[in-house]
């Protein structure tokens, strides 16, 4: 099982914040660092400093760790245009020394496009599968070639393609609950499928719908890997599990219904359980960013158990 990290920065975090933790990230052994897309805070929190943008972020890190994978849950499509989109992703991409992953989403928070004066279109899933067709048939055109596309919302003519990724294939994430648009994106475009915050049982039905499309799609449903996003408490006692949840507003009984909380024997047998689902990467949502020591907590008492 693969642990990776996932952050919030839009409830409040700087570069230097998001910095610290990629660091730490990498220092401890875990897969990746990852982060939301968003440009407004959710609920009360003050979301000071303000909010930072996720491929300028990833940029960054990109320049200042050696070995763990970068990426977003999820960029939003309705931020970018496919086009500037993949020439961002590319770039961060050789900045990093091929260490990029793009997760693509639809976009769904309307009052941040409201906020920064962002449009927000109704059909936002028709965009998004033109999206994942330009960004995947750009990467892919052959150098000295040129991209043509002609779609109901995205029109590009001769385009150099360029530039390309340093990876040979960037993987890609689509994810959601959706239970038929969906699965048949990812099983057209995707190299992994994520399911966000949701229950083993709800997981389990997913990744199912997920495997039946790939086949109709022609592929094998093995080709994808199925990964969870949980938000994650740990402590190495009661006590400690409950200041975590307070720190960020959270119930300790919710977040052990919905994520993964508790002491390490605890999460470990829930990790355990969304493993038999097919499971095989965890994005840990992680709210308090500056308790560095959840993540060692994590690293040297949950990590362990697993490897």
């Amino acid at each position: 099982m693969d642990l990776r990290i996932f952050t919030e920065p839009q409830q409040g975090a700087s570069y230097d914040t998001l910095l610290a933790v990629a660091k730490a990230t990498e220092d401890l052994g875990f897969d990746a660092f990852f982060r939301s897309d968003h440009y407004l805070r959710m609920g009360s929190v003050d979301g000071l400093p303000g909010p930072t943008d996720a491929w300028i972020t990833l940029a960054g890190l990109a320049r200042e760790t050696k070995r763990i994978r970068l990426g977003t849950l999820m960029t939003a499509g309705t931020f970018r245009l496919p086009g500037v989109l993949a020439i961002q992703v590319a770039q961060v991409d050789h900045m990093s020394g091929g260490r990029v992953e793009l997760g693509l989403g639809a976009g769904w928070f309307e009052e941040e496009h409201k906020a920064y004066g962002i449009p927000f279109p109704k059909e936002k899933v028709g965009r998004l599968e033109e999206q994942l067709e330009i960004v995947t048939g750009l990467w892919q055109t052959k150098v000295g070639d040129t991209f043509d596309f002609h779609g109901k919302y995205y029109d590009l003519t001769d385009s150099p393609a360029l530039p390309k990724p340093a990876q040979d294939k960037i993987p890609v994430l689509v994810g959601g609950h959706g239970a038929t648009r969906t699965p048949r994106l990812a099983a057209r475009y995707a190299d992994e499928f994520n399911m966000p915050f949701a229950s083993i049982e709800d997981s389990e039905r997913q990744f199912a719908r997920v495997r039946a499309a790939a086949e109709e799609a022609g592929r094998r449903p093995d080709d994808l890997t199925y990964s969870n996003a949980l938000v994650v408490c740990v402590g190495k006692d009661d006590q400690e599990v409950a200041r975590r949840a307070a720190a960020i507003g959270r119930e300790v009984d919710e977040l052990k219904a919905n994520g993964l909380a508790g002491t390490p024997s605890e999460v470990v047998d829930k990790i355990g359980r969304y493993a038999e689902t097919g499971s095989s990467r965890l994005y840990l949502q992680v709210l308090d960013l500056a308790d560095l020591d959840h993540l060692e907590l994590i690293s040297a008492q949950v990590q362990s158990q697993l490897s």
